[in-house]
C-alpha cells in the first residue's frame, strides 16, 4: 500500500497541536495535491519538496500524490511542513521505511538543495513532542532550542539526507546539545541614583511584589533611569517561567536564542506604536510587546502620548494576564502576565509643581494631558509615585544610594516567603487569598474604610492596596498586615494621597 503518515505540528499562538500528514500515491498522471486548509506557503512545498528529493538523489515518484494534511479545520502556514512531507513522499514509494515514523516528528524547512532551513517558533513544538513520547528532527539551527525542553531525543539535521540517513540507520544523527545560557549583561545599578529615597523604596517594593508602578515628574528627575534598573533587582526566574517566556520569544520576527535562557525580558516600546503592535495580530497573528514581555518588565516611557486605543489595550491583560487575538482564520492567545512600569510628565511642558522651573499650562491643558489616561487604566496601577526634582545643593550633598545587589537580597527573601506562604506573589493573587494573607484586624480594617471614603476608592483598588501592603509587610518581615503598612501603601496608590493621607488617623 503506497500509504504513509507522518507527524508535524502546526503553529496556534504558544501552543503546537499534531498535525498527521497522510500521503498517498495512486495510479495517474503525475500530479501532487496538498489538501487540509494549507496556507499559500504550504501549497509551494510541493516544488520546495520536489527539487530538495531530486537533489539530494533520491527519486520522485511519477505518480498521483495527494497529501492530507489533518485535522482539516486547523489552519497550516508557513515552511515548517517541508520536511514532513519530504519523509511522507520517501516512506510511501518505499525509499525509506515506515515502521519507525510512529515515533517521530519532523519539523523543517527544505531549500531547493535538501539542506533544512530554520523555522519560527521551534520551542512550542518541542514541549508537545516531549508530551507525545516521540523523538523530533529539525533543522541543525534548531537543535540547541529544542533541546533545552527535550534533550534526549531531538536531532538536528542540516540536510534531508542526514535525516533519511538517520531513519534507514546508515548514519545516525547525534542529539542535539543545548548552548550553555550566557552569563547576562550586568544591568545599570541602583546605586547610580543619588537621592529620590522615595522612588527608590517604590521601586523595591514594586520588584518584591510584581506590582506595576507609575513615576511622575519634571523632565530629567531620573523616572526613565529608575525604570532602567527594575530587572536588576527582581528575583530570578523560575524554570517555568523560563519555559513560557522562551516559548513567546521563540514566535517573535527574531526568535530567540537558547543562550539567553533565564533573562527576564525588558520591553520599551516607543510611544508611536500601535495597538496592534503592543497587543500583537496580524493576518497571521504573532505575539506583540505585552507578550514579549511576558514574566518581565513592560516600560511605556510619556504615558500620554500613547494613543488611547493603544493603552486601553492594557486593561485586560493586567488583570488576567492573557491576550486573546480573533482573526478570521484562527483565534490565538498569548501569555502577558508583565510588570507594567510607566512614567510620565505632570503637566505638557512638565513644569507643574516644579521649584526651579514655572509651569506655563492652563489648567485646561493640564487637565487634558492627564484625561489622555484613562480612570480605569489608573485604577489598575498599583503604585503611583512623584519623582520630585531635586536641587542643586540636594544633589551636591546626595550619597550613592545601596548597590542593586543588596536591594534584590531584600527583594527575593520577602518574595519567597510570600510563594511559600500564599503560592504566588502579591501582586497575583485573588481577593480572597490576599485577605486571608493580610489577616486585617479591627483597627487595620476601620482605617481602610475610611480611606475609601475619603477617597473614593474602588472595590478593585481595596484590594490592590492590600495586595502593596501585604508586599511592605513582607519587606519587613511582618506576619500579619498593620496599619503603617497600609498607610505606606495608600500613599504610593494616588498621586494626590500625600495630601489626602493626612487627614485619616494612622
Amino acid at each position: 500500500m503506497a500509504l504513509a503518515v507522518v507527524y508535524g505540528r502546526a503553529g496556534l499562538g504558544v501552543d503546537a497541536p499534531v498535525v498527521d500528514i497522510e500521503v498517498h500515491l495512486a495510479n495517474g498522471l503525475p500530479s501532487i495535491a496538498i489538501v487540509g486548509l494549507p496556507e499559500t506557503a504550504v501549497r509551494e512545498s510541493r516544488d520546495r519538496v520536489r527539487s530538495a528529493i531530486l537533489n539530494s538523489g533520491f527519486e520522485f515518484p511519477t505518480r498521483r500524490i495527494t497529501i492530507n494534511l489533518a485535522p482539516a479545520d486547523l489552519p497550516k502556514e508557513g515552511g515548517r511542513f517541508d520536511l514532513p512531507i519530504a519523509i511522507g513522499i520517501l516512506a510511501a514509494s518505499g525509499q525509506v521505511p515506515r515502521e519507525a515514523l510512529t515515533a517521530w516528528e519532523f519539523a523543517g524547512e527544505l531549500a531547493l538543495t535538501g539542506s533544512l532551513r530554520p523555522i519560527r517558533g521551534c520551542l512550542p513544538v518541542a514541549v508537545q513532542a516531549r508530551r507525545a513520547g516521540r523523538s523530533l528532527a529539525v533543522p541543525a539551527a534548531n537543535g540547541p532550542e529544542s533541546a533545552l525542553v527535550h534533550p534526549e531525543a531531538s536531532f538536528g539535521a542540516g540536510h534531508l539526507l542526514d535525516v533519511t540517513g538517520h531513519l534507514t540507520g546508515t548514519v545516525p544523527l547525534e542529539p542535539a546539545r543545548a548552548e550553555p545560557p550566557k552569563p547576562a549583561e550586568p544591568p545599570p545599578d541602583l546605586a547610580d541614583v543619588r537621592g529620590q529615597t522615595g522612588a527608590r523604596r517604590a521601586l523595591e517594593i514594586a520588584a518584591a511584589g510584581g506590582h506595576s508602578l507609575l513615576l511622575s515628574g519634571p523632565p530629567g528627575t531620573g523616572k526613565s533611569m529608575l525604570a532602567a534598573r527594575l530587572p536588576g533587582i527582581l528575583p530570578p526566574m523560575s524554570e517555568s517561567e523560563c519555559l513560557e517566556t522562551a516559548a513567546v520569544l521563540s514566535l517573535s520576527r527574531h526568535g530567540f536564542s537558547p543562550a539567553h535562557w533565564g533573562h527576564r525580558p525588558f520591553r520599551a516600546p516607543h510611544h508611536s506604536a500601535s495597538h496592534a503592535a503592543l497587543t500583537g495580530g496580524g493576518s497571521r497573528p504573532r505575539p506583540g510587546e505585552i507578550s514579549l514581555a511576558h514574566n518581565g518588565v513592560l516600560f511605556l516611557d510619556e504615558l500620554p502620548e500613547f494613543g488611547r486605543q493603544a493603552l486601553e489595550v492594557l486593561r485586560e491583560p493586567l488583570e488576567n494576564g492573557r491576550v486573546s487575538i480573533a482573526r478570521a482564520a484562527a483565534q490565538v492567545e498569548y501569555p502577558a502576565r508583565f510588570q507594567l512600569v510607566t512614567a510620565m510628565n505632570p503637566c505638557p511642558c512638565g513644569y507643574l509643581g516644579d521649584p526651579v522651573h514655572a509651569c506655563r499650562c492652563t489648567p485646561d491643558q493640564v487637565a487634558r494631558y492627564r484625561g489622555r489616561v484613562s480612570g480605569p487604566l489608573l485604577d489598575r496601577i498599583d503604585m503611583q509615585v512623584i519623582v520630585p526634582r531635586l536641587r542643586p545643593e540636594e544633589l551636591q550633598q546626595a550619597k550613592p544610594g545601596e548597590a542593586s545587589t543588596k536591594v534584590r537580597e531584600r527583594v527575593c527573601i520577602a518574595r519567597e516567603r510570600r510563594l511559600a506562604l500564599s503560592g504566588a506573589a502579591s501582586a497575583a493573587l485573588g481577593p480572597d487569598a490576599v485577605e486571608a494573607a493580610c489577616a486585617l484586624g479591627r483597627a487595620e480594617g476601620q482605617f481602610l474604610t475610611e480611606a475609601m471614603e475619603r477617597l473614593g476608592l474602588s472595590a478593585r483598588a481595596y484590594h490592590r492596596l492590600l495586595r502593596v501592603g501585604r508586599t511592605i509587610a513582607d519587606l519587613a518581615g511582618a506576619e500579619r498586615v498593620s496599619v503603617q503598612h497600609l498607610a505606606e501603601a495608600l500613599g504610593y496608590r494616588r498621586l494626590s494621597a500625600q495630601e489626602d493621607t493626612g487627614a485619616i488617623r494612622v
